[in-house]
């Protein structure tokens, strides 16, 4: 059912306001989407920050310890312990450096020699560069900070990660662990994780797990991965800006939603897209149209028309939707379901009746369509008819392109096709110019056929057409004879004319042509029906 302008109305401000509705829905969700958006970046700057400084850590701790283990004096002399203490002043990142063997602390750059504990300690990781690493070492635990210490050869060194939250400021949770398996050197156990949730220390990514988003970024250069972590609570407590950033701009992209989704409606109905959708669903199809030899009363052929019943159940013309085709760019998508469904429909006949000819139509833009005979030449091959049996219909205003269109036509006809000018006499071409473009036929348009028995100008031109035609050798096919009188005119001409119109027969669908084919074949002398303005029979042998 078409609507109405009102219901139309009704319908957009309908649309709109769900669309509306969804908008605000969605509004009230972006400023959380987007709080936690930030705060993954962010997490994300944290990690790679505190990799980056890991890095400059291991850097200043292996050339330190490279210079320690170089040392020249007596180990933990206290020339030696001098001589730490000389370079621990000049570190930028190091807080101690001394002796270490078997796991006990020898001597200290910082720590008296009574104050260092003689217990064993054991390494909380074992590098594969035998780079020992110890996280919880009792001397060098300040308050909440707790030092690393790091051991290579007979030489230790010591720095405090959680360092580099005081200077970044972050307010995120920091997790240090090895490459490879989850062994915390710094930060909560696990986080309270399984120890299949905690695979995520120990490789790159952004994660999510439960009411918490992590992110890990393990260094190119060391065995070594950060990760930094907020509860989903501690992001929207601390990012209320953002929230109501996010809402504002959400209830902005709810509104232009609702009047996109508005225009979109519209559009959508619009009778091009429409006529998109038809022709990708197949739901443009044909009616032919009889073409008659007015000698002998027989069906020699058929037109293939393009028929199209919009989404409201309204008719449109083939004026109109060939012309939106040829506007907007698809019309060789339409010519392509043409030919497809009119070599569908006639196959069978195309071969049982050799000199039957089915005619179909196409726009100038097929003509300088590269695809357009690649297509045809497929569509014959797949159908398996004759080149011969198909004739290809071009309009006057086609020709206008004149090298685009001999070269066109000429391939058609060396490809067996015949090529016929329609609705001839009503724009472009002189009957001398389209023999140079090398076409079969012209077919007469109907407002000359109309002007019979009138005292119309155009009446006395057809005379010259047909004359013309004949010193040419083309052959001629009148269009839109609805009378008697009128097709008794082309009859008393001569010379063989073919014809269509009402008089002879409406388009059909196939089922009913096929029908009408098979009554003409055996002769069958059939009444025709003339239209209500003329109640006039004729008896000839069609339907």
């Amino acid at each position: 059912m078409r609507h109405t302008a009102k219901q139309r109305v009704l319908i957009t401000i309908a649309v709109t306001a769900i669309a509306l509705f969804i908008g605000a829905g969605t509004g009230y969700l972006m400023g959380r989407v987007l709080a936690l958006r930030l705060a993954k970046a962010k997490l994300a700057r944290d990690a790679e920050y505190i990799v980056r400084q890991g890095d400059a850590f291991s850097d200043e701790s292996r050339a330190m310890l490279a210079t320690l283990n170089a040392s020249q004096y007596a180990f933990c002399s206290e020339a030696e312990i001098a001589y730490f203490r000389k370079l621990l002043f000049t570190s930028k990142y190091i807080r101690d450096a001394g002796r270490m063997r078997n796991g006990t602390l020898a001597c200290s750059a910082t720590i008296n020699r009574a104050e260092l504990p003689a217990e064993q300690f054991k390494p909380d990781i074992s590098q594969p560069d035998s780079t020992l690493i110890f996280g919880s070492l009792p001397p060098f635990r300040t308050g909440k900070q707790q030092g690393i210490l790091v051991e290579l050869g007979d030489s230790y060194v010591v720095y405090a990660p959680n360092m580099v939250e005081d200077r970044y400021g972050m307010s995120s949770h920091v997790l240090i662990s090895s490459t490879g398996t989850f062994s915390p050197q710094y930060g909560e156990n696990r986080n309270g994780l399984s120890k299949q949730d905690a695979k995520i220390f120990t490789m790159n990514g952004s994660f999510r797990v439960k009411d918490n988003l992590y992110a890990t970024r393990c260094s190119v250069r060391y065995f070594r991965c950060a990760s930094t972590y907020l509860s989903i609570p501690e992001v929207m407590a601390s990012d209320r800006v953002n929230q109501t950033l996010g809402a504002g701009l959400g209830g902005l992209i709810g509104a232009l939603c609702g009047l996109f989704s508005s225009l979109l409606y519209r559009r959508n109905r619009s009778i091009d897209h429409q006529l998109r959708r038809a022709i990708s669903r197949d739901k443009v199809y044909l009616a032919y149209q009889p073409i008659i030899d007015l000698a002998s009363k027989r069906i020699v052929g058929a037109e293939a028309l393009a028929r199209w019943t919009d989404e409201e159940g309204f008719a449109v013309g083939p004026d109109v939707f060939v012309c939106i085709a040829e506007k907007y760019g698809f019309i060789g998508e339409l010519t392509r379901l043409v030919v497809r469904r009119a070599l569908r429909d006639f196959a069978e006949t195309l071969k049982e009746h050799p000199d039957f000819r089915l005619s179909i139509n196409v726009a100038a833009a097929d003509l300088s369509d590269p695809a357009f005979l690649p297509m045809l030449e497929d569509a014959l091959a797949w159908s398996g008819v004759r080149a011969e049996s198909l004739a290809i219909e071009i309009t006057e205003s086609s020709t206008a392109r004149h090298e685009v269109a001999r070269e066109a036509i000429l391939c058609l006809r060396r490809r067996g096709h015949s090529v016929h000018v329609d609705d001839f006499g009503t724009g472009y071409s002189s009957l001398s110019y389209l023999h140079d473009l090398s076409i079969d036929t012209i077919k007469i348009d109907r407002s000359f056929t109309q002007a019979i028995g009138t005292q119309a100008v155009t009446v006395g031109i057809l005379p010259q057409i047909l004359a013309m035609a004949a010193v040419l050798k083309l052959n001629v096919i009148v269009e839109g004879i609805e009378t008697i009188q009128q097709a008794s005119y082309f009859t008393g001409a001569g010379r063989p004319i073919l014809a269509q119109g009402w008089l002879f027969g409406r388009p059909l669908l196939p089922e009913a042509f096929h029908s009408l084919l098979e009554e003409d074949v055996k002769g069958a002398e059939v009444s025709v029906e003339a239209p209500e303005d003329d109640m006039s029979t004729m008896p000839f042998q069609v339907a």
